[in-house]
């Protein structure tokens, strides 16, 4: 093999690596455990942004049949300043390095996946994001300005959630 042809060959693996790495870097903006009360300082801000928070679980059916919708939705979203979708997982906290991150690289979710570990606190927190939530997921709040505007309990079709977010973004 001449030279040319093994720099050739170096400079091919070395890009296919570059690409490889950047295509897995994109994969979540955040995925961490957190209580309620940072879950919701984070929402309930003034920021003219529009929040649409997901409660879901890998180990629930509905929620990993509506997930799809919910990432192809923020594919048209992501870019525009006053929009974020943050997907709260319901699962264990000791799933978060396990079946949420599993579940995570495998969707290649872009949103923060934040894993609500506040299971405790649920009799509290639940009649606090919603006073009509049964507390059943998939469940999905939307949020602007610190307000609650918009709250559904069970699964959205794609279309559904794209009216939802048309209709406050």
């Amino acid at each position: 093999m001449s030279r040319l042809q093994q720099a050739l060959l170096y400079l091919a693996v070395l890009t296919f690596a570059i690409l490889g790495n950047s295509c897995n870097q994109q994969q979540t903006s955040r995925l961490e455990a957190v209580n309620y009360d940072l879950l919701f300082d984070n929402i309930k801000t003034n920021d003219g942004k529009l929040y649409v928070v997901n409660f879901w679980a890998t180990w629930c059916k509905p929620c990993m049949e509506e997930l799809p919708y919910f990432l192809e939705v923020d594919d048209t979203y992501n870019s525009k300043d006053d929009y974020q979708m943050i997907l709260v997982s319901l699962d264990k906290s000791s799933a978060l390095q396990t079946e949420v991150k599993r579940v995570v690289r495998s969707m290649q979710i872009k949103p923060d996946v934040l894993l609500l570990d506040d299971a405790k606190r649920m009799n509290e927190w639940i009649p606090a994001i919603n006073d009509q939530w049964s507390g059943s997921i998939p469940a999905t709040a939307l949020y602007k300005n610190g307000k609650q505007l918009e709250f559904h309990e069970g699964k959205l079709s794609k279309s559904e959630l794209e009216k939802l977010i048309k209709k406050h973004i």
